[in-house]
């Protein structure tokens, strides 16, 4: 079976995207797939991560000068209009026609997929936000609090919907720790380790603002992006501070599901990486980095498994001193996701 993923990442879309899509395409080719990807060198892309995967990449140029769509609030973030983009795709897929098309891209719409549809049996879409109308076989929206009615009137009658934290993606590694996670937080009385994970790019450098709130009695892990503009700036900062802090900064993390279970609390953006701390049951304050995060982010704090951050000193003093608040949000937070989702959604890519 031939799969393509259409997926980008950039220094304003954050690395998300691909990371999940990196978790579907690795289980899938454990089954026997032909996995192959195309993204466009935006900056901040992770075309060379890719890469290391064993994955065959084909790049999309970043032109110059050339008009985008005004179709949605993402139509900047694709770089080009959506039928040169299209267009370029076909260019590929033409050459070889896969079985299944699996599309994680805001700023694409039905009219990409049209145009995709005539080069792959099926046609899958990746989604967060419903904001748009789709034509495909297969729709994927991982998100808690999201139903049917949310793609009402946008999907074709036949299109299978996958909705929920039943179907979040993520990678065998936090499937495999999380029994061990769980024990974990069972037996933990005391906060002692913190880690620090605002997204892949951090543009506006909020990891420093947290590690200026923070107390030095703590063990803090910063996580940053290889991305992220304020790199060299939180390394040193973390190698001279003056207040004794205990920092350990680590670019392009690959073990984030062990730093995750070392970790007794988390500070962390409403992405997608909230499924993989609900699933190691790892209580968070959430920073709320992106207006796509807000549903998220409110329907997690509804279910008690997160606590959105106003006042972050005072927040983090309120949830250290109070062992019944993050005992609660570790038990709540393991209830949303499971891990399991890959393999749910595999059974559809038959």
């Amino acid at each position: 079976m031939k799969i393509t993923f259409r997926v980008d990442a950039s220094t304003q879309m954050g690395i998300g995207h691909v990371m999940r899509c990196l978790a579907l395409a690795e289980a899938l080719q454990g089954d026997g797939a032909n996995i192959s990807f195309i993204c466009r060198k935006h900056d901040g892309n992770l075309i060379d991560k890719i890469r290391t995967y064993g994955f065959n990449v084909s790049e999309l140029e970043l032109l110059k000068d050339v008009k985008t769509d005004n179709k949605s609030t993402y139509s900047y973030c694709l770089g080009v209009t959506q039928q040169q983009d299209a267009k370029e795709c076909i260019n590929i897929l033409q050459l070889d026609k896969v079985d299944w098309l699996i599309v994680d891209h805001y700023a694409l719409d039905k009219d990409w997929h049209n145009e995709l549809n005539k080069y792959c049996n099926k046609l899958m879409v990746i989604d967060d936000i419903a904001d748009r109308e789709f034509q495909c076989d297969v729709l994927l929206n991982q998100n808690l609090g999201i139903c049917k009615n949310d793609y009402k009137g946008k999907v074709p009658n036949n299109c299978e919907l996958l909705l929920g934290c039943d179907y979040a993606l993520l990678r065998t590694e936090f499937i495999n720790l999380r029994e061990k996670a769980l024990e974990k937080r069972k037996n933990t009385t005391l906060i002692k380790n913190i880690l620090i994970s605002v997204g892949g790019s951090d543009i506006k450098n909020r990891t420093y603002d947290i590690l200026q709130e923070i107390d030095d009695i703590l063990n803090i892990v910063v996580v940053l992006g290889g991305s992220s503009p304020h790199n060299k700036m939180i390394k040193n900062y973390a190698k001279n501070n003056k207040d004794n802090k205990n920092i350990k900064v680590i670019i392009d993390a690959n073990n984030m599901s062990e730093l995750m279970f070392e970790a007794d609390l988390a500070i962390g953006a409403g992405g997608s990486t909230s499924w993989e701390r609900c699933c190691l049951g790892l209580p968070t304050l959430l920073l709320v980095t992106a207006e796509n995060q807000r549903k998220i982010a409110e329907n997690l704090v509804k279910l008690g498994a997160v606590k959105i951050i106003d006042n972050l000193k005072e927040d983090l003093q309120n949830t250290l001193n109070d062992f019944f608040l993050w005992k609660s949000m570790s038990k709540k937070a393991q209830i949303v996701c499971d891990g399991l989702g890959v393999k749910r959604i595999k059974i559809w890519l038959k």
